[in-house]
């Protein structure tokens, strides 16, 4: 049995744990940003009928994409690390 010879990063996987790493990421990617804008729509929609308004849905829908860029950034910026 050999031995590692080096000091193993546990943050960084070698061979075929890297391809699901990186898949797992492009698909965290894919989902985040029409969830969070789904979720701010929602919560929009929600805020409307309880104030009795029309216009509240559009800002949680900017604010929920708002949202979703942010966590894209920080997505991308830890993965290129």
């Amino acid at each position: 049995m050999e031995m590692p010879t080096g000091p193993r990063n546990p943050r960084k996987p070698d061979g075929a744990w890297s391809t699901v790493v990186r898949a797992e990421a492009l698909i965290q990617i894919a989902l985040l940003f029409p969830a969070s804008t789904l979720i701010g729509w929602l919560i929009g929609i929600g805020l409307d009928h309880w104030l009795h308004q029309h216009w509240i849905y559009i800002v949680g829908l900017l604010l929920g994409a708002a949202a979703g860029f942010v966590q894209l950034f920080l997505i991308v910026r830890r993965n290129m690390q």
